[in-house]
């Protein structure tokens, strides 16, 4: 069905593989809209209540096809494509993840640059294998990073932290993300995909509409004026569930 993802599903979880391993799954525009159509057709599928979001091969994502970019490549700019930066991956899907009803898990199994550091950002885990590395170079390539970046780069590891990540272009390895907070947890490469899995089954083992909500009470915290607002939220998630 996908050129670039494979789908699998696993009991209660989905499983997105980016796969493209040759080419060190690197971002083409047809990866972002089947990685759009993957993520809805699970959202509406009432079996699946977590989703992991990998990668193929030894790499997560090394960034946006540079051949593809320029049309040399067979998964370049055809006919049926937006042009890059048009697509509802970039324009958008990124607050739609962010606000996605079920938990997504990204396991980080390999080199992430670029787009394959800020596609993990909005998901609401990331974990990554002992020897992956993390890298934003949109400095470099003069560019701003996008997909919600600038919002959850500065909640998630600090404002100095993002600022080194950007403007530096800096290179960190999984422990430094890790003491950064970038990540939650590092597993040797080999235990990383069993560890995802033991956690989104544990997850999944959970009523799937009580995640729901307490996802959505975690992200309303985050921008509440007072504790007293994310009380009152609270208040009516559970009131949801009362009815």
């Amino acid at each position: 069905m996908y050129q670039t993802l494979l789908v699998e599903h696993h009991n209660a979880v989905g499983v997105i593989t980016l796969n493209r391993p040759e080419q060190l799954n690197t971002y083409t525009v047809r990866m972002g809209e089947e990685l759009v159509h993957a993520f809805d057709t699970l959202k509406q599928e009432s079996s699946i209540r977590v989703v992991v979001l990998t990668g193929a091969g030894r790499a997560f994502c090394a960034g946006v096809d540079l051949k593809a970019l320029k049309g040399s490549a067979p998964d370049g700019q055809n006919d049926d494509l937006p042009t890059l930066g048009q697509e509802r991956f970039v324009q958008s899907f990124a607050a739609d993840l962010y606000h996605y009803p079920k938990p997504v898990i990204a396991a980080i199994n390999g080199p992430a640059v670029g787009v394959g550091v800020t596609m993990c950002l909005p998901c609401d885990v990331r974990l990554a294998a002992s020897d992956a590395t993390l890298a934003m170079p949109f400095a470099k390539l003069g560019i701003v990073p996008g997909l919600g970046s600038s919002y959850l780069l500065p909640r998630l590891v600090g404002p100095g932290n993002a600022r080194l990540l950007t403007l530096a272009g800096l290179r960190v390895s999984a422990a430094e993300a890790l003491n950064m907070r970038l990540v939650e947890q590092v597993y040797p490469a080999e235990q990383l995909l069993e560890m995802t899995m033991t956690l989104a089954e544990s997850v999944a083992a959970n009523p799937p509409e009580v995640i729901t909500r307490i996802k959505m009470a975690l992200n309303e915290g985050l921008s509440a004026e007072s504790i007293q607002a994310s009380i009152a939220y609270e208040h009516r998630c559970n009131a949801q569930r009362a009815r």
